[in-house]
């Protein structure tokens, strides 16, 4: 199964607002949600990111592709730092 990280749109017209939902890629994007890991708020004036970074790390060890916009926020956020050091320490150690 391919899953991906990616956004799930919610809210009304002109007022968007993203679930970060893990999902199999071969589903649409409204359905076949795995887990909902965060949300992301581009209206508000500071753009407003919530998420399970612990979550995130783990599905991305276990094979999980973020799309390019999620994987831009989860860099904002020191995710994807935190899973290629993971990465890199769990080569050492072997």
């Amino acid at each position: 199964m391919a899953v991906k990280i990616r956004l799930k749109r919610m809210g009304s017209k002109k007022r968007p607002f993203y679930r970060i939902v893990v999902a199999d890629s071969r589903n649409a994007v409204t359905g076949g949600i795995i887990e909902e890991i965060g949300t992301y708020n581009p209206v508000s004036e500071a753009k407003e990111v919530k998420l399970d970074a612990d979550s995130a790390v783990q599905w991305l060890h276990n094979g999980a592709k973020p799309s390019d916009t999620v994987r831009k926020l989860l860099s904002d956020h020191g995710v994807m730092e935190r899973f290629h050091n993971e990465k890199l320490e769990n080569k050492k150690n072997n």
